[in-house]
């Protein structure tokens, strides 16, 4: 994209324009022009990184309280692909263009981009430069070693916590369970069902009455 376009790029974003075509830049280099573009105009740019499968509250708070922290709010998704290396071959449940539609609805994420298979989270930080890096509290692979090499790039790291008691894993495991309730009960019916399919045939086979069987009658040998 042309500099001319990545001005009216950035003017789109400072309008708090909703069209998916101006939150959603799948280009690394365009992303990084328009950060630099931003922070040479004095706004503070935050940068976070997730799944965001199964959206809820959790989610929507906890990219809210990211927006605190500066002025443009910038969300790498990690695509289909990427989910299933880190969740599970199940994983995501919500395909990755439902998951950008999501995030490019809401007021608090100003910019939506792609996590592909490979790409680290030092590789972002170098190429965007963002002020605050936001990282959960429930980050694992997260070592002193990455955060020294982070903060040649980035200012300040901000770690935060769960903003709900629901997570993706809470919702999981409910449905999970309130999915094996329902196959339970329809079971219990399917059983009940065939069991009173059997009472009923066995019934109606069982005659009443003091009535003789009919003999049948073999016809006599030809003699001989």
């Amino acid at each position: 994209m042309k500099s001319g376009g990545n001005s009216q790029l950035v003017k789109n974003i400072l309008n708090g324009s909703l069209r998916f075509e101006d939150r959603y830049i799948p280009n690394r280099k365009t992303i990084s022009s328009v950060v630099k573009t931003l922070k040479d105009s004095g706004y503070k740019v935050v940068f976070s990184m997730g799944v965001y499968d199964l959206f809820h509250v959790g989610h929507k708070r906890y990219l809210e309280e990211a927006k605190k922290q500066g002025d443009i709010l910038i969300v790498a998704v990690d695509t289909d692909e990427r989910a299933r290396e880190r969740k599970g071959p199940n994983r995501p449940f919500d395909k990755l263009a439902d998951r950008l539609e999501i995030l490019t609805a809401l007021r608090a994420v100003d910019i939506v981009m792609l996590r592909e298979v490979g790409e680290d989270i030092k590789d972002f930080v170098k190429d965007l430069k963002p002020d605050v890096l936001i990282m959960s509290d429930t980050t694992e692979d997260f070592t002193p070693k990455d955060k020294r090499n982070i903060l040649l790039y980035c200012k300040e790291i901000k770690v935060l916590p769960a903003q709900a008691s629901t997570s993706t894993s809470a919702k999981l495991r409910r449905m999970m369970a309130d999915g094996a309730e329902q196959l339970a009960v329809k079971i219990t019916d399917l059983i009940s069902s065939f069991l009173n399919g059997k009472n009923n045939e066995s019934s109606h086979s069982v005659s009443t009455g003091n009535t003789s069987r009919p003999h049948r009658v073999l016809p006599k040998a030809k003699a001989k």
